[in-house]
């Protein structure tokens, strides 16, 4: 039920959030690269995008990590 509840959340809030400036931005495409500023957005998503993954990676170790301890106390 929580998964459905998320799922609802992200396609009518979120989806609209993140399309929404960009159909606004048609006439100024290519803004940030004229400005030299999507070398910044680019390094900024990619330091999200890693931070997510290392923290998932951090999450599946201690996961594991518990699993085997209680496999080991069973």
């Amino acid at each position: 039920m929580k998964f459905f509840l998320i799922r609802i959340f992200f396609t009518f809030v979120l989806m609209p959030a993140i399309s929404l400036p960009a159909a606004f931005a048609e006439g100024n495409r290519d803004f940030m690269r004229e400005t030299g500023k999507i070398n910044v957005v680019v390094a900024v998503i990619l330091v999200i995008f890693l931070g997510i993954v290392w923290y998932l990676v951090r999450l599946e170790r201690k996961l594991t990590k518990i699993e085997h301890l209680t496999k080991d106390d069973a």
